[in-house]
């Protein structure tokens, strides 16, 4: 039963003080071998694990739900023409496949206007012209490229890079010599492209990794398998709104950016019959247990679904679907930090995050885990 106190919660409820060296700039040397806090939310007792150890956790027909999503490399490096001014230019969401129509988010943006060109790779390879500005940052801009749509896509993979967060590249440039902090290609390395991976992504088009799901090896996963365990896989296409701040103290005024999702009638097969019989629903991540609540009836169980969601879950919330929650450490006053308060209980949630401060765990998308009983 949620506390009635927390019918009026405001976003000043969800701050803490973390400490900068917290925030993780590298993944664990072993995907598995991350910190687990287990956070028990009937008793508040918390244990400290690895994350390997959350196998323990599960049972025989338990289901752990994942997010396939792949990261898409969004980033490119180019060029203003006439001025040469060095230009990053972040690619959002493609608008319209035959005229190469991007949303997009610029840096600086300043200095890039509407009618300029860009031009991006060895001897100006692809060049783009802005269109219309759409917000601070915010541009849509034309690809100018006469091949088909796949060698185009082809061509921004070869290009681009892994979109770290904000958060990760700031830290490395902080640390970094001069002329690395000046070259965005030296702070995102060749590393980022498998670790900001999770082992199990198929479906490409995130900017935004699923960070919970980076912990599974798949070593882990064969565990599972051998465990019976089932595995139930769906999508949703994380953007750059997973980091937006929220601008507002009464939270019921807040709004989501929407994000693409796909549920399969598999996969809410899987998730119902595991419920009527019985057996845990583990959620691994904030993207799966927003699609999963998107899904849900009013009887209790999961439908398919393929479009959008904007939902923004914050306390007081009654769940559905998950029994178990697996999830990283987020940031003060984010929506992640928020949606997790929802499922764990406010106040519980932040002693466990003090615990978590105290003991020096690490934070952020390549920090450590979370898994919530």
């Amino acid at each position: 039963m949620i506390n009635t106190l927390y019918s009026t919660m405001k976003l000043s409820q969800f701050k803490f003080q973390l400490p900068k060296e917290l925030i993780a700039e590298k993944p664990s040397k072993l995907r598995d071998e991350a910190r687990l806090m287990v956070l028990h939310r009937d008793n508040g007792e918390i244990e400290h694990k690895l994350f390997k150890d959350m196998i323990d956790y599960v049972e025989k027909d338990d289901v752990v739900v994942l997010n396939n999503t792949k990261v898409f490399p969004a980033l490119l490096y180019g060029e203003k023409e006439k001025t040469g001014a060095k230009i990053t230019v972040f690619l959002l969401r493609e608008l319209n496949q035959e005229t190469r129509l991007w949303d997009v988010v610029v840096d600086p943006a300043r200095k890039i206007r509407i009618g300029n060109k860009l031009y991006f790779g060895t001897n100006d390879a692809l060049v783009a012209e802005v269109i219309d500005n759409t917000t601070s940052r915010g541009r849509t801009i034309r690809f100018l490229f006469d091949g088909d749509h796949d060698e185009f896509i082809s061509i921004i993979r070869s290009m681009g890079r892994t979109p770290l967060p904000e958060e990760i590249l700031r830290l490395r440039m902080e640390h970094a010599s001069k002329e690395k902090a000046q070259n965005m290609l030296n702070v995102i390395t060749a590393d980022d492209a498998e670790r900001y991976q999770t082992v199990f992504a198929k479906e490409e088009s995130s900017v935004v990794a699923p960070a919970a799901g980076l912990h599974f090896s798949r070593e882990l996963m064969k565990r599972m398998e051998i465990k019976d365990v089932k595995v139930a896989e769906l999508t949703l296409f994380a953007g750059l709104g997973t980091f937006k701040p929220i601008e507002v103290e009464d939270l019921s005024k807040h709004r989501m950016d929407s994000e693409e999702m796909h549920l399969s009638t598999q996969t809410c097969d899987i998730i119902n019959h595991a419920k009527q019989a019985g057996h845990k629903i583990c959620c691994v991540g904030t993207t799966c247990m927003k699609a999963l609540e998107t899904a849900v009836t009013i009887p209790g169980t999961v439908q398919p679904f393929d479009g959008w969601s904007n939902k923004f879950i914050f306390p007081p919330y009654n769940f559905t679907i998950a029994d178990m929650m697996i999830t990283n450490f987020h940031y003060p006053k984010s929506s992640l930090f928020i949606l997790v308060s929802a499922f764990a209980d406010p106040d519980l949630l932040m002693s466990a995050y003090q615990t978590a401060i105290k003991e020096k765990y690490r934070f952020g998308s390549y920090g450590d885990a979370m898994l919530i009983i």
